[in-house]
């Protein structure tokens, strides 16, 4: 059984923010300062300082909370890496960066089987170059990722280091159902069953989840709000690509139905404004205004797989490693059997590439092509 299955999760040791540094300099506060102000020339007034407050906060809004706390830890990290070699990250310097990562790739200059520390994977490293160039940029400088002394050492890492992606095992129909019978009769089963099956018919990612109002604009934090129609429910989304609309229809049972299953989580926990997916009392008998974290969506998958016995061939470890919330959205990739176009539409993706990356049944070789051509 897991441990930590509660209704208001705590911060891992991981998760800890950083702690303030002089010399790292990633105050946002001043970050927002020097990088949105009035010009030098313009004399201060009411007016404008309000509209300098509105640009700020329309900053904020450029990027996610998550990609603006993992940007601003990337660039710690590299202000830590840099005090401790004695250099300053200021001003950018493309040959330093490509120390940087090679250090991240093999840490000490040493082979990764043989260096203490954990070489990073190759899209860790583009992701830390993508955090120092917000990081520059809030600083007024520039990181040019094109530059040789960068392109060239990160293409020799590729080359090197790169493997294939660890794609998330996905939950099919029947191992959905498997782990709904594992929830329990009350309310807080009432809600877990509400949020597997809204995640795997909407296709949504664990953020979008939780983000759910019952109403437009109930609450500043929402991330779209659901709307209960005689033929299904409609969801309003703000996702990674802009706001769309997925429609989840009426399931053909009410014990799989997901339209059902928030119909009655919302009647029972007295929802009508706010949050959806709220915690529960300890004693189980009421539902809290406090909004769930995105976190306990990857913990309840996790946890019902381990209670529906799913993949019995795999350790403990190896099957709560292999499933996550992403689960929820490959799973209804790969058992839909219909127009890829409509199941792009629903996960909301840019491109179909993208959707055949969540395409994968364990079924394979279902269309045989080498027959289908005459041999």
């Amino acid at each position: 059984m897991l441990i930590g299955m509660t209704e208001t999760p705590e911060k891992s040791l991981s998760e800890s923010p950083e702690r303030p540094n002089r010399h790292e300099g990633d105050d946002s506060a001043d970050m927002e300062r020097d990088t949105i102000a009035l010009p030098s020339h313009v004399a201060g007034s009411g007016t404008l300082d309000r509209l300098v407050e509105t640009a700020r906060d329309y900053a904020r809004q450029a990027a996610s909370e998550n990609t603006l706390k993992a940007y601003a830890k990337d660039w710690a990290q590299f202000a830590r890496w840099c005090r401790m070699r004695g250099v300053h990250p200021l001003p950018s310097s493309s040959q330093l960066i490509g120390l940087y990562i090679a250090d991240l790739a093999a840490p000490g200059g040493k082979a990764p089987s043989q260096s203490a520390s954990r070489p990073l994977s190759v899209s860790s490293i583009e992701r830390r170059l993508s955090g120092l160039a917000w990081g520059y940029a809030q600083r007024g400088d520039r990181l040019d990722r094109k530059d040789r002394h960068i392109a060239s050492v990160l293409a020799g890492i590729r080359r090197k280091h790169a493997r294939p992606p660890v794609q998330k095992e996905a939950i099919l129909p029947e191992d959905l159902r498997d782990m709904l019978a594992t929830l329990p009769h009350d309310l807080r089963g009432l809600r877990d069953r509400a949020m597997l099956l809204i995640g795997f018919a909407g296709g949504l990612r664990r953020s979008e989840i939780v983000s759910l109002d019952h109403g437009k604009d109930d609450t500043p934090d929402s991330g779209g709000w659901a709307e209960i129609l005689d033929d299904g429910a409609l969801l309003t989304l703000r996702g990674k690509t802009g706001w769309r609309e997925v429609e989840i229809a009426r399931g053909s049972s009410d014990q799989t139905c997901p339209v059902h299953a928030l119909t009655q989580w919302l009647h029972y926990a007295r929802i009508d404004f706010g949050p959806i997916f709220v915690a529960v009392s300890r004693n189980g008998l009421k539902a809290t205004g406090a909004r769930l974290s995105d976190k306990h969506v990857a913990r309840l998958i996790k946890q019902t797989v381990e209670d529906a016995g799913l993949r019995p061939e795999l350790s403990k470890a190896e099957r709560l490693a292999l499933f996550s919330g992403h689960s929820l959205r490959a799973g209804l990739a790969s058992s839909a059997e219909v127009d890829e176009r409509y199941v792009q539409k629903q996960l909301g993706h840019a491109s179909a590439e993208m959707t055949r990356r969540y395409q994968r049944r364990r079924d394979r070789f279902r269309v045989n092509l080498t027959k289908a051509a005459g041999l």
